[in-house]
């Protein structure tokens, strides 16, 4: 089978995989209202669900080094699946939530990371950083799906609908890959002679782990954004009542979240031309720029600020498939399922401090009620990105 169908099936299995993922992001401003949730609770049943990524993902990932990737990716589908039917039958209030959401986010440990070891395996060449830019870009499209089917389901029927019809999607991607999906892998390296969880070859690879530390700093921003995406667009709705408004706050962050597709894809293509870390560079400082007057436009017209949030989001998922390809191909041989674990596992913890810092400096300034305090809470998590990520990179070259 030719690399592009391969990477079709596992870009379908993967976006059809995380349809759960921003159910309660997106859904945000229903629950705040009807569970009376603080920010600094909403931020942390946004941050936990990372939380549940990390605690399971050192091992899930770790794991594709010695057994098929196939099987775990699997695994993940399934507790994606059953933890989204939890949450729509029991979720009742910030305890019940926090527990399922950080459930469904164990169940990504087993989809992102271990279905891109799952391609890579059937990878080689020039051209492999090309399509695993695709893979880790489609992650966007799989948000804005997500995004949108719970904002329309929830219109249509209610919460818990959007909940447990996002279920299905990953139990037709998991059919996906195990009927579609060649068994053979044939660029599956020898298995390490470590145990399972040594990570020392990982952590004394220099080139390897600037690129996770710049990815953590990535996913601090992403996250933070993706997570009060909505909510931002909620606010300035409520500021402008005469305007021209057709679409709701989801299906606009669902397009939004469609811009990064392109992003990352083209920031890839940046880094092969002009070299992969002065790329990274550039697209970081650049999304700190607009972070850093993001919420103090909210005044604009919102057709202008709707735009000025599609080049944020391009300007942050720039950088995401020069980063993860930059990861892959500076891992030690025979640790590569290792390599993603700790890229993953040490990225993702700004997955989780993103979204919770967001919350705390909306808390801070004025509880999100004003300008403000959403200028503050964007331009802070810009700033920490900018000055983590390239200062990460450097260090990695020295």
């Amino acid at each position: 089978m030719s690399l592009p169908k391969i990477t079709f099936i596992m870009v379908l299995a993967e976006v059809l995989g995380l349809t759960s993922l921003a159910t309660f992001p997106a859904l945000l401003p229903l629950f705040i209202n009807e569970w009376q949730l603080s920010n600094t609770e909403a931020g942390w049943i946004n941050g936990l669900y990372f939380v549940g990524y990390l605690s399971v993902v050192p091992v899930l990932a770790s794991l594709t080094d010695r057994v098929s990737p196939r099987m775990i990716f699997t695994l993940g589908m399934a507790m994606s699946c059953i933890s989204s039917v939890a949450f729509a039958l029991y979720a009742d209030g910030f305890w019940t939530a926090l527990i399922f959401r950080t459930l469904t986010g164990a169940g990504l440990a087993g989809i992102y990371m271990p279905g891109l070891k799952l391609l890579t395996d059937h990878l080689s060449g020039p051209k492999q950083s090309r399509y695993i830019a695709i893979y880790t870009a489609s992650f966007g499209v799989g948000a804005a799906l997500s995004y949108l089917l719970a904002g329309e389901l929830n219109a249509a029927l209610n919460w818990q609908w959007a909940f447990g019809i996002a279920a299905i999607g990953p139990a037709v991607g998991a059919i996906i890959v195990a009927v579609f999906l060649p068994k053979d892998a044939p660029y599956q390296e020898k298995a390490p002679d470590t145990h399972l969880l040594d990570f020392r070859p990982v952590f004394r690879c220099r080139p390897a782990m600037g690129y996770v530390l710049a990815y953590t700093a990535h996913n601090f921003e992403l996250f933070a954004f993706r997570s009060w995406m909505v909510a931002f667009l909620f606010y300035v709705q409520s500021t402008q009542p005469d305007a021209n408004i057709s679409m709701t706050a989801t299906q606009l962050a669902a397009i939004i979240n469609l811009s990064g597709l392109p992003a990352s894809i083209l920031g890839n293509e940046l880094a092969v031309k002009i070299g992969r870390q002065r790329a990274i560079t550039l697209v970081m400082l650049s999304s700190a720029f607009v972070a850093m007057s993001m919420g103090f436009m909210a005044t604009l017209p919102f057709w202008t600020l709707f735009f000025v949030c599609i080049l944020y989001n391009m300007t942050i998922l720039g950088d995401s498939g020069a980063i993860t390809a930059g990861v892959v191909g500076a891992a030690p041989e025979g640790y590569k399922g290792a390599t993603m674990a700790v890229h993953t596992c040490i990225g993702f913890m700004g997955s989780f401090l993103g979204p919770l810092a967001f919350g705390i400096a909306l808390d801070l300034v004025g509880g999100g009620a004003s300008i403000l305090s959403w200028g503050f809470a964007f331009g802070a998590v810009g700033l920490t990105t900018a000055i983590i990520g390239p200062l990460a990179l450097i260090w990695a070259r020295r």
